[in-house]
């Protein structure tokens, strides 16, 4: 990648803000423009003519919160992507981030690989969801829809190939490790997953979880 993808950093704790900053400083392809406080001070970053290509922000931050900014980023900055970055594990923050516009979510107990990645997703235009939070929407909405799962249908046509594909996503495994176990590129199955969001009406990777597991067709 030529350009690097400019990062805008918004967090309210200092040393989480350094920490990132030191391992994302180690990654040629990604550039830290600015960090800041809270979303107010991106709002001001951005009307001063500084556009990045991903925002990486807190859900909660004073003043002005990640999903009130989330909010107005999108209303105002359409193609600059917003990834949470966040302790909250619960599915409502998870579901009114992306229901606010954000594109990723992550937990801040991930590794810098999975946030280079996710970052890298965004900017491809694909949304993410980090490994362990999928997990446990796969196992919440199991739990949900066991009933519906047995008598709801789909018209919908997947592949053998794709049904691999669910249940790999679907069990946490990135891109990169489902093109190593089904001994194909990583471009490949970045393909088939976005094919599988077009083809089932999705916007992201949870909501595509959520649809398989509903319409059983994974196990």
């Amino acid at each position: 990648m030529n350009t690097p993808i400019k990062v805008l950093l918004a967090d309210d704790h200092v040393i989480v803000r350094n920490g990132i900053i030191s391992l994302l400083e180690k990654e040629s392809s990604i550039e830290v423009i600015a960090e800041v406080s809270n979303g107010q001070e991106v709002i001001e970053f951005l009307k001063d003519g500084n556009i990045p290509d991903v925002i990486l922000t807190d859900v909660n931050m004073p003043i002005m919160n990640g999903l009130e900014l989330t909010i107005m980023v999108k209303a105002n900055y359409p193609t600059v992507k917003v990834l949470m970055l966040t302790i909250l594990d619960q599915e409502n923050y998870i579901i009114q981030s992306f229901e606010a516009g954000a594109s990723g979510y992550l937990l801040k107990n991930v590794n810098i690989a999975e946030i280079i990645f996710a970052i890298n997703q965004l900017y491809l235009g694909y949304n993410y969801i980090c490994t362990s939070i999928g997990m446990n929407f796969l196992v919440s909405s199991k739990a949900r829809f066991s009933v519906l799962a047995k008598t709801s249908k789909t018209d919908v046509h997947i592949s053998k190939r794709e049904i691999d594909i669910l249940r790999l996503i679907a069990e946490g495994y990135t891109n990169s490790e489902i093109a190593d176990k089904l001994y194909t590129s990583k471009r490949t199955i970045e393909g088939n997953r976005q094919s599988l969001l077009d083809k089932t009406g999705k916007k992201n990777t949870a909501a595509l979880i959520n649809f398989v597991v509903r319409n059983g067709l994974i196990d």
